[in-house]
């Protein structure tokens, strides 16, 4: 990973408190805890590999959803373990860090010394209590290795209250992942309701997913709707399968929330609160590393690079915390920016945009643009209530959009693939060099996963989209089921299989790869495989 921060550079922007797991005095102690619960109900995860090592993750929360997740407001001792081998026979590294009420009693620990390219195995222990979940992850390649594939789990957009996670029990079940990008969306910040589509069991029972409490907006507030999603015990699984690259989109903070601005015109100084204990929430409850601590300056800086060896680099973006307001749509009452105001219009920020050129002049054999809405031109059925353009995406970003693809005109780079997710549905097509004629020559391969629950069981072709592959040629797949894509990534060749879950409404959900793509090295566009 690139752009690193030195600890003395660290330590300053943090304005030097040692609030970090293994970092500084304890402070107040809980030297002998006695659990009212199994405190590991949140389970463990891990994030963000490099050849030498990764982060690993968990949160001591013995009742997820009371008061401080039942914890005292005391530091903990927590001791870790990464093995080689699955039964803990070869334990490779250890340590002791510190769960701190500052932190939700989260635990982030950056493991460093460790062989590249291959699978450990970590677990957690405090006092008086039977062990942490095993979770499993992989090294990266070394800087200089060329391995034969990479493969990398694509998900996100997991509404807790509109359906079960089936398709993160699948996503855990598959083989060798390297990594699962995160694409955001990871909890939904709104009150507790009655869908409209109840979720039951195998017997007809209503199973009970419904938000804990009202909307969100304290740091209490959003430290418990994150316990509650991450008590789910198939994203438990997917979290303990493979590392996680994490990322946010909107609803982590406030939908479609731009830069300083929500979408109910809150005084951006009000919203400014909300927003840092929204990234502090985040902070808490993700494997990422310190690098990543929440300035109240500055937030936090999320963008960043991994590589996987020689075989690919990815860009993991932030396309909501810089950019500029978005553009008006039919009946918007938010505040929004009408067609003739003037200035610079920005998704990614100049200084995110400058570092994206900067690592794109790298020359692994791929690149991926990690990001969470759709980049591509598309245009929507007109039933749609807010227009065919969808203004929170790349589309409403035009002058956005032109200047990275001039980034990828210039390098004359054919290796670029996007990962996006935000729309609910599968989608796979090419990103044109102009927006004007969608069948101009493409600069890249775009990948849009479904939800993994928002949105509920859906169809295959919701009603009202059947001419939207025609509107779209530069577009080649439609699917509205819940589920995720897998890519396989070799040397010459990028293939994804696009996976989908028959139901979420119920147990018992059916995978099915409902379609193989490919893209060439050299050679933006879609095949079927």
């Amino acid at each position: 990973m690139h752009h690193r921060l030195d600890r003395r550079k660290f330590m300053l922007a943090a304005g030097g408190l040692a609030l970090f797991a293994g970092l500084g005095r304890a402070g107040r102690v809980w030297a002998s805890p006695s659990f009212a619960a199994y405190p590991f109900q949140l389970g463990v995860a891990s994030g963000d590999p490099m050849p030498d090592g990764f982060v690993i993750w968990t949160r001591l929360a013995p009742k997820p959803l009371e008061e401080h997740a039942g914890m005292p407001m005391l530091a903990v001792p927590v001791r870790w373990e990464v093995a080689e081998d699955e039964r803990f026979s070869i334990i490779v590294r250890k340590g002791e860090a510190l769960a701190r009420p500052e932190l939700g009693h989260s635990v982030h620990v950056e493991v460093e010394g460790l062989r590249a390219r291959r699978p450990y195995w970590y677990r957690f222990h405090v006092d008086g209590q039977p062990p942490s979940p095993v979770g499993r992850v992989r090294t990266a390649p070394g800087a200089g290795d060329m391995p034969e594939r990479v493969r990398i789990g694509v998900a996100g957009c997991q509404h807790h209250e509109a359906g079960l996670y089936t398709a993160y029990h699948h996503l855990s079940q598959e083989p060798e992942l390297d990594a699962v990008f995160h694409y955001g969306d990871y909890i939904y910040e709104g009150p507790g309701k009655d869908v409209a589509v109840p979720v039951r069991d195998a017997n007809g029972k209503p199973i009970d997913r419904k938000h804990a409490g009202g909307e969100i907006y304290s740091l209490d507030d959003y430290r418990r709707r994150y316990a509650q999603y991450k008590s789910d015990p198939d994203l438990q699984a997917a979290h303990a399968a493979a590392a996680f690259l994490s990322t946010w989109d909107d609803h982590e903070f406030d939908n479609n929330w731009a830069a300083a601005q929500d979408q109910d015109g809150t005084p951006p100084e009000i919203f400014a609160l909300r927003r840092f204990s929204a990234m502090q929430a985040w902070y808490e409850n993700m494997p990422v590393r310190r690098a990543l601590f929440p300035s109240p300056q500055h937030g936090i800086t999320l963008y960043r690079r991994l590589d996987y060896g020689q075989m690919l680099r990815v860009h993991l973006l932030d396309t909501r915390q810089y950019r500029s307001k978005q553009r008006c749509e039919i009946g918007t009452i938010r505040p929004c920016r009408s067609s003739d105001e003037s200035g610079p219009e920005q998704m990614l920020g100049t200084a995110q945009e400058r570092w994206l050129g900067e690592g794109l002049n790298a020359n692994p054999r791929w690149h991926l643009l990690a990001q969470q809405v759709m980049m591509m031109p598309y245009r929507y059925p007109v039933s749609r209530k807010l227009g065919p353009v969808n203004a929170d995406s790349w589309s409403g970003y035009p002058a956005s959009r032109a200047r990275v693809i001039e980034m990828l005109k210039e390098r004359k780079l054919g290796n670029v693939a996007v990962a996006t997710g935000d729309v609910h549905k599968h989608h796979a097509g090419v990103v044109p060099s102009r927006d004007e004629d969608l069948l101009s020559r493409p600069v890249a391969t775009e990948f849009v996963t479904t939800s993994i629950a928002s949105g509920g069981d859906g169809s295959d072709v919701p009603p009202t989209w059947e001419r939207v592959l025609a509107d779209n040629p530069h577009n080649h797949l439609l699917n509205d089921r819940r589920g995720y894509q897998l890519f396989n990534i070799g040397r010459d060749v990028w293939r994804a299989d696009v996976v989908a879950v028959d139901k979420v409404s119920t147990p018992g959900g059916r995978k099915s790869v409902i379609a193989r793509l490919a893209t060439e090295r050299g050679k933006p566009g879609i095949e079927r495989a």
